[in-house]
């Protein structure tokens, strides 16, 4: 692990398909958008380095595919992460509906009481919206989830920051990952609920 590394973190984007999971990563991880990507096969995965208050985070991201005849590959990918992002179309009620079965597959392959979970409801920038924000806010306080509701892989909106804030978060559960890291410490700001960036869209659930 590289010397100003403080730690390596596993992260997973788990939804439906065609939620936009791997837009997101891709817009995360290399800024890019590209309108016509195509289904994700099986898994893919991608690394970044991220600052938060000072200390430098590698994330190991891994994008699951949605399609029902790829899922027998995804439960070893659960094993290990820190972190979790549940993705759902504002404009598809049912991508929002069955984000029950992904979290019960979640808590089934999990190896980790403590994960740190996301909910984040992606295409905002469309205006046929069938879910709402209180809608998902709801979800997320049932389910003690962290909430991202402006997000668009197309426009960047939310996106940074959605990445930011899960990332902090585990930060401050010291439990998820200073067992492999003895002798680092973590500097993280004064606020609890967010890092002070500009991240209009989130909330933290307690």
């Amino acid at each position: 692990m590289d010397d100003d590394v403080l730690t390596t973190l596993k992260l997973l984007i788990i939804g439906e398909s065609g939620v936009g999971k791997s837009s997101l990563l891709l817009r995360f991880t290399d800024d890019t958008f590209d309108p016509e990507q195509s289904a994700t096969i099986g898994v893919d995965f991608k690394v970044k380095t991220l600052a938060i208050d000072g200390n430098k985070a590698k994330l190991a991201i891994w994008d699951t595919a949605g399609q029902e005849r790829f899922r027998t590959l995804t439960p070893s990918y659960y094993r290990g992460a820190q972190g979790v992002i549940l993705v759902y179309d504002v404009t598809k009620r049912d991508t929002f509906t069955k984000l029950e079965n992904w979290l019960n597959e979640l808590e089934t392959y999990t190896t980790r009481n403590d994960i740190v979970k996301m909910l984040v409801g992606n295409k905002i920038d469309r205006d046929d919206h069938e879910v709402d924000r209180n809608e998902g806010l709801k979800f997320a306080r049932k389910h003690s989830m962290l909430f991202y509701w402006w997000a668009s892989a197309k426009t960047k909106d939310g996106v940074q920051c959605a990445f930011e804030e899960l990332v902090e978060k585990i930060l401050q559960t010291p439990g998820l990952w200073e067992s492999e890291n003895q002798g680092q410490s973590v500097r993280l700001g004064a606020q609890e609920q967010g890092s002070g960036r500009a991240c209009g869209g989130y909330c933290s659930i307690p």
